[in-house]
């Protein structure tokens, strides 16, 4: 199944959480003067407008980012990104995942991105002109665990599917341990949706009790997007979380709270 296209959602307050979360990780992996590998499973388009028409039919950004902004300070490395973003493409353009990577990520990194949607590849393709990121079209966790362990060593991977095959929340667990197996040093990060069917509960199970280092899970909750709209929050898995991440993600979490009373 390949009809998931993120640009109704973008900016919502899902992504609020997995990119505010993202940025302070790159940027902590960042301060040492050594290069980093960076690589996504399902990089979608990589930018999206928001005054456009997807975005609007939804409305999810309006109550996601362009409400809460001001949850992140200038210096923080989230609107440091979007501003990047915006200077250069537009005051409505919101950077993905793999643009917010760009923007914080030197020239001396590497990223890689995978998407297999054929649309959302060739937008990809158009919006990480210049930045000297590898793209393929290709299943993403194939990719992944062919080119782990990248070179350099150091970097992180960011498991971001729409979960349209229920069996991945099956299969995610064992696929994380092997690429776990394969690059002990990498961060490995999971996004998942929390939706009303509990749909995500057996997958963090396995993956809380798998034994792997640097454990730590987010998750937040906030109402749904509309009537009817079955996620009702969104977590978040690191592996070998990096230093500081834990009290970053305490400051949203009780921000998440204050926003749902």
């Amino acid at each position: 199944m390949l009809s998931y296209q993120h640009g109704f959602h973008a900016g919502n307050l899902a992504d609020v959480q997995k990119h505010g979360l993202l940025a302070m990780a790159l940027d902590y992996m960042t301060r040492k003067d050594k290069p980093v590998s960076y690589l996504e499973t399902h990089a979608g388009r990589g930018l999206y407008d928001l005054s456009g028409d997807q975005a609007q039919k939804t409305g999810e950004a309006s109550e996601g980012i362009l409400k809460v902004a001001d949850w992140f300070g200038p210096d923080h490395p989230y609107s440091r990104a979007r501003l990047a973003v915006s200077s250069r493409h537009g005051e409505t353009i919101y950077p993905g995942s793999p643009a917010i990577a760009a923007a914080l990520l030197r020239d001396i990194d590497k990223i890689h991105l995978a998407e297999l949607h054929p649309g959302e590849f060739d937008h990809l393709k158009a919006a990480m002109r210049g930045t000297g990121a590898h793209l393929v079209r290709e299943d993403g966790f194939a990719f992944a665990q062919s080119l782990c362990p990248p070179a350099p060593r150091r970097g992180m991977i960011l498991i971001d599917p729409p979960y349209e095959i229920k069996s991945d929340y099956a299969t995610i667990p064992g696929f994380i341990a092997k690429l776990h197996r394969k690059w002990n040093v990498g961060v490995i990060v999971l996004w998942y949706p929390i939706l009303t069917t509990g749909a995500h509960s057996g997958m963090i199970r396995s993956l809380e009790t798998a034994g792997l280092p640097g454990f730590f899970r987010h998750e937040v909750r906030f109402p749904p997007a509309r009537e009817g709209h079955g996620m009702i929050g969104s977590g978040m898995v690191f592996v070998n979380v990096p230093w500081g991440l834990a009290e970053e993600a305490e400051r949203l979490s009780e921000l998440f709270v204050q926003l749902t009373q």
